[in-house]
C-alpha cells in the first residue's frame, strides 16, 4: 500500500498548491475550499448557500484565476432570458443565414451567482447543460467546453424575489456546500488583511496559476486507482436506501420511524454514484489508495443535504437536512 500511495505524491502536489494559494485571498473556510476541489476533480457542479459577505462569490473567482480554465460570470436577476445565458440565433444580412451567437455558458468554469434570483425558464435552460454538457441553438445542439463546471451562489435568508431551485435542477449538483459564518480569530484576520491590502495586491495574491485542465485529468487518474470494497459499496446503498420513505427501502428498520417521517422523498441512485466517487477523492486527499467509512460519511452531507424532499413534519420541528442526515448515519450501521 505504500507504493501505491507514493504514486499520489504528484495529485497531492497539486492539491496543496490549491490549497496554500486559495489560503492567501480566503482566511479558513478550509470545507469549502476542499468542496470546491473534490467536486472539479469528479467533473461535478457545486451549488453554494450562505448569507451574504460570507466570500461566496470571491472563493469561486479566486478558484477560477488560479486555474488555467476559461471562466464566466452571470449574475442571475427576475428579467433576465435563457438565451443571455445559452445564447441565440442571429441573423447575417450578407449571408442570408442566421448563426449561433454562443451565450457565456460557454466557458469551463461558469459562475451562476445568486442563481435563485431568476425565474424557472431561465434555471431550465441550464438543466440540459448540467447534465448532458451540452445546449441547443435552434435546432442545433453545441458541445459545451471540456471540462464544464456550473459554481451557483444562493442567499437563503432573503426570500423576496426569489425563485426556489427545481429538484430536477437541484439533483444535477453534485454537492450543496454550506458556507458558515467564520471564528473570531478568522474574521480578525480578514479585518487586518482587508486593511492592509489595496486592491492591486489582491490581484497579485491571485495571478498564478496552480491548476491547469492537465493537472485534473491526471488527479482522475490517480482517483480511479483509488479501492472501494464491496461492503462499502454495499454500505452507500444502504445509507441513500434509507433515506427512501418507501415500503422496499425499509431495510434498515431499526429507530427509522425516528425520522422517516420527515422525508417526504429520498436521493436517487445518482446520489449513490456521488458519494462512491466523491468518497474515492476524499481518500485520496488523505494519501491513501482505498476508502473508508470516514471518507464516506465525510462527504455525505454535501452530496445528500439538496436531495431530500423534507415533509411537512420536518418543518414544523425546525428540523434541517443536516440534522436528518446525522440519524441516518447513527443508525446505519457500518460494515
Amino acid at each position: 500500500m505504500k507504493k501505491m500511495e507514493e504514486n499520489f505524491e504528484k495529485s497531492l502536489q497539486i492539491v496543496q498548491a490549491v490549497r496554500s494559494a486559495m489560503a492567501e485571498t480566503i482566511v479558513g473556510q478550509e470545507s469549502l475550499v476542499d468542496g470546491i476541489l473534490i467536486a472539479c476533480i469528479a467533473g461535478g457542479h457545486v451549488l453554494l448557500e450562505g448569507v451574504p459577505g460570507l466570500a461566496k462569490t470571491l472563493a469561486v473567482k479566486t478558484f477560477a484565476e488560479l486555474s488555467a480554465l476559461t471562466f464566466k460570470r452571470i449574475q442571475f436577476t427576475p428579467d433576465l432570458l435563457p438565451a443571455d445565458l445559452v445564447g441565440t440565433l442571429i441573423y447575417n444580412r450578407d449571408k442570408a443565414e442566421f448563426s449561433a451567437r454562443k451565450g457565456p455558458i460557454f466557458a469551463n468554469l461558469v459562475l451562476a451567482d445568486e442563481i435563485n434570483r431568476a425565474p424557472a425558464k431561465v434555471q431550465s435552460a441550464l438543466l440540459e447543460a448540467m447534465a448532458e454538457g451540452q445546449v441547443t441553438i435552434g435546432d442545433v445542439t453545441h458541445i459545451l467546453p471540456d471540462p464544464f463546471f456550473v459554481l451557483a451562489t444562493q442567499n437563503p435568508i432573503e426570500q423576496e424575489g426569489t425563485y426556489t431551485l427545481p429538484e430536477a435542477e437541484l439533483d444535477r449538483f453534485l454537492f450543496k456546500l454550506h458556507v458558515p459564518y467564520p471564528s473570531m480569530e478568522e474574521e480578525g484576520r480578514i479585518v487586518a488583511m482587508a486593511d492592509t491590502l489595496t486592491s492591486r495586491d489582491r490581484s497579485a495574491l491571485s495571478k498564478k496559476q496552480v491548476i491547469s485542465a492537465e493537472d485534473l485529468v491526471s488527479v482522475r487518474k490517480d482517483v480511479r486507482k483509488v479501492t472501494c470494497e464491496g461492503s462499502l459499496i454495499d454500505y452507500i446503498v444502504r445509507m441513500v436506501a434509507a433515506t427512501r420513505p418507501v415500503q422496499s427501502a425499509r431495510s434498515e428498520k431499526r429507530n427509522r420511524e425516528d425520522y422517516i417521517k420527515y422525508i417526504s422523498f429520498g436521493a436517487s441512485p445518482r446520489a449513490s454514484i456521488a458519494l462512491c466517487q466523491t468518497a474515492k477523492i476524499h481518500a485520496l486527499f488523505e494519501g491513501r489508495g482505498y476508502v473508508l467509512p470516514e471518507d464516506i460519511k465525510a462527504v455525505a452531507h454535501p452530496v445528500l443535504r439538496h436531495r431530500l424532499v423534507l415533509s411537512y413534519e420536518a418543518g414544523a420541528e425546525n428540523l434541517s437536512a443536516d440534522e436528518i442526515i446525522d440519524l441516518i448515519l447513527a443508525i446505519v450501521p457500518l460494515p
